[in-house]
């Protein structure tokens, strides 16, 4: 009889095409089950060898056979990225890291393809087109494909009455990775509790965007070239704005000496849980309506539109609030020289065109990080 291995990496090894030929052992005397059991031990030992020269990249459905090893380190730290609170300033670090490496990736290169046989699905109950493409452009440039639905609330079995829980049990069956966009804040919690693959919040309503928020701080810190000490500006729609909670979040955890400063029209002021949360962290903060003043004091202006979505039951707060604030020339012009002015887009008419053409004029370049730090998230929750 052939011998037996009692451990998965010996069956494993025992189909893998590479190995060296097993041969017949005796039938099972005790001379026979003593070499089987040096034998099982000595294929275990190789194949050890073999994970050690060309990898063993392990995912929620198995373990496959590749030519990188793991990143153990952030891996164990980061199974879902669901909020921004998730991230300490350490694994910032190693993943705007990582980041930089993957803005270097090229296509046709080794690194091109190191998520070949990986496929990604991309779920949004909501409108996107730079998140929803951003992650779909990172999984392809390493090499992964896209299984992609837009309006899925509408054109999915949501529209039927199936539970999100119901929806990403069936889907973590098809993808090795889910980023989920939905309408409901705490919507990605449920999700990464029911599955069993990695999800990335692409946003979740009122909610947190924790990605957005990663881009935005990798942003200022290739900009500014540090984050430590930054007076930053968050303008706009703060209630709903699930970019400038995340932001806020991210930043008054993970970096010292800054200052805050919220504008924004009286029906879309910053709610109290952010407030609270940057009293605990012992950063200072005012809420101002004077746009001039703050610009000039801050290192970073960070604009938002007012989100009309957000008004359906009532259009008249939204006519109180649009256009109260608006980042001109006029602006700029008091503003510091070695200053930038962020936006996480689509703008309206919050920032105007004339702005686009001033080298300070960061919101484009942010949205190009978007996708290196994207690129670099799938990779590590996928432990590539």
């Amino acid at each position: 009889t052939k011998a037996t291995y009692p451990s998965r990496i010996g069956r494993r090894f025992l189909h893998n095409p590479r190995r060296a030929k097993v041969p017949e052992l005796a039938p099972p005397t005790v001379a026979g089950r003593t070499r089987q059991a040096v034998g099982g031990r000595a294929a275990m030992a190789k194949c050890a060898r073999v994970q050690a020269t060309i990898g063993c990249e392990k995912d929620a459905k198995g373990i496959r056979m590749g030519r990188r090893r793991r990143d153990v380190s952030l891996k164990a730290k980061l199974n879902h990225c669901v909020e921004a609170q998730q991230f300490d300033r350490q694994l910032l670090l190693e993943l705007f890291g990582v980041a930089d490496q993957m803005a270097l990736v090229r296509p046709g290169s080794d690194d091109s393809h190191m998520l070949d046989g990986y496929l990604m699905s991309t779920l949004f109950y909501e409108p996107s087109t730079r998140t929803r493409l951003s992650f779909e452009s990172a999984m392809n440039r390493l090499g992964g494909r896209v299984l992609s639905t837009e309006s899925a609330g509408e054109y999915s079995s949501a529209a039927k009455g199936e539970t999100l829980e119901d929806t990403i049990r069936t889907v973590e069956g098809y993808a090795d990775i889910i980023v989920l966009r939905h309408f409901l804040a705490g919507s990605s919690r449920k999700a990464a509790d029911a599955s069993s693959v990695p999800i990335i919040n692409a946003g979740d309503g009122p909610g947190q965007h924790p990605t957005q928020a990663l881009l935005d701080t990798y942003t200022i810190r290739k900009e500014l070239g540090g984050i430590d000490g930054v007076t930053i500006g968050l303008v706009g729609d703060l209630s709903n704005g699930r970019t400038v909670r995340s932001l806020a979040y991210m930043l008054a955890k993970n970096f010292k000496d800054l200052k805050v400063y919220f504008v924004a029209p009286p029906v879309v002021k910053m709610k109290d849980d952010i407030k609270s949360y940057l009293d605990k962290k012992g950063i200072p903060w005012e809420e101002l309506d004077d746009l001039m003043h703050v610009a000039s004091e801050c290192d970073v202006l960070y604009q938002t539109r007012i989100q009309r979505e957000r008004f359906s039951d009532k259009p008249e707060e939204y006519e109180q609030a649009r256009g109260k604030f608006i980042v001109d020339k006029e602006v700029m012009n008091v503003m510091k020289r070695d200053s930038i002015v962020m936006h996480p887009l689509p703008r309206l008419d919050e920032i105007t065109e004339e702005c686009d053409s001033d080298p300070r004029a960061a919101y484009f370049r942010q949205a190009r990080n978007g996708l290196y730090i994207r690129m670099a998230l799938i990779k590590l929750l996928l432990g590539i």
